[in-house]
């Protein structure tokens, strides 16, 4: 279950479209199938992207659904120190934690509903491991990482962070109380996330009890992304299948509709989906690994600058994390 919950929803603010306001309602344009594959130490993700073409999730460059997954003793697993230059990481964690350590000094628990935005920019080092808690005991892991893509003229920006505490999140319902939405960045019908974003973005979670329905006002200028994070579901006014693990791509228009199926499974009682969208940069996009450049000779240089040490390394001894148990 996610960590961030209310007992009565009906005491949230409601995002909706309004009655009698004319609106164009999304058509879902494609569904794809996340492919299951491993990061880090070798941790399960999920990730959609790559069924998409570049400029159809722009700003997105990545999005990786960590887990669900629930550890023995002994098994997690993270990522050890590696670079980023040229675009923003958000690791968003729904239950679990991840020990954040890095070049500039920086770091700290990001743990059940918190948000970490990195802004990569220049260049920076890091680490996202578990807790030797999580480790020794095991538990229940389940994260996001999206990757935003930057403008040629911030990529080379100083590193800089955002964290977004799970009672920061904003909270609000659908009109009929059967859908919970929290609110990261951007806005959704007045309500705004706490999330400082570089170009235009909306980006929230969404939970629908079986039944439920959420329709949004959304931007124009926009795309829309809905990920099933887990449970079944439907989208649009033609009612398309979504169930875990796939992303709906959405066309013109300037609202969406997400409905939750009647029927779920023990595993899952609710629908759970990813709502986000971005003003496409429409730059050129050469990626290598955790480099996103614009050009070839960039990424040429991201790489020398890396192996010369021109990113920093990983303090020895770091005091932003918190004990360690």
């Amino acid at each position: 279950m996610p960590a961030v919950t209310v007992a009565d929803p009906m005491t949230l603010p409601e995002v909706h479209v309004a009655e009698g306001t004319p609106v164009r309602m999304r058509r879902a344009q494609r569904v794809v199938d996340a492919i299951q594959t491993y990061e880090g130490e070798g941790f399960p993700v999920r990730r959609p992207f790559p069924g998409l073409e570049r400029a159809v999730a722009d700003p997105f460059i990545l999005l990786d659904q960590m887990g669900e997954v629930q550890y023995a003793p002994g098994e997690a697993k993270g990522a050890p120190d590696h670079p980023h230059r040229g675009f923003e990481t958000v690791t968003y964690m729904i239950d679990g934690e991840f020990v954040h350590r890095d070049s500039t000094g920086g770091g700290g628990v990001i743990a059940n509903g918190d948000t970490q935005w990195m802004t990569a920019g220049a260049g920076i080092v890091h680490s996202e491991m578990p807790p030797e808690r999580l480790i020794r005991s095991g538990g229940l892991f389940h994260g996001i990482q999206l990757w935003v893509n930057l403008p040629a003229a911030q990529k080379w920006s100083p590193p800089r962070y955002q964290d977004i505490a799970a009672r920061s999140v904003a909270l609000a319902r659908s009109h009929d109380g059967g859908t919970l939405v929290r609110v990261i960045a951007g806005e959704l019908a007045g309500v705004r996330g706490p999330g400082v974003t570089q170009t235009p973005i909306t980006y929230a979670h969404a939970t629908l009890l079986p039944g439920s329905r959420l329709d949004i006002p959304w931007r124009a200028d926009l795309n829309a992304l809905v990920y099933a994070l887990g449970g079944f579901g439907s989208i649009g006014l033609e009612r398309t299948p979504l169930r875990s693990g796939q992303l709906a791509v959405f066309g013109p228009g300037d609202a969406l509709r997400i409905e939750g199926s009647q029927d779920q499974d023990s595993r899952t009682p609710t629908f759970d989906v990813l709502v986000l969208g971005g003003r496409p940069i429409g730059e050129p996009v050469v990626q290598y690994g955790p480099f996103v450049m614009n050009t070839r000779e960039e990424i040429v240089q991201a790489v020398q600058d890396y192996q010369a040490g021109r990113m920093g390394s990983i303090p020895a001894i770091h005091m932003g994390a918190g004990p360690r148990d």
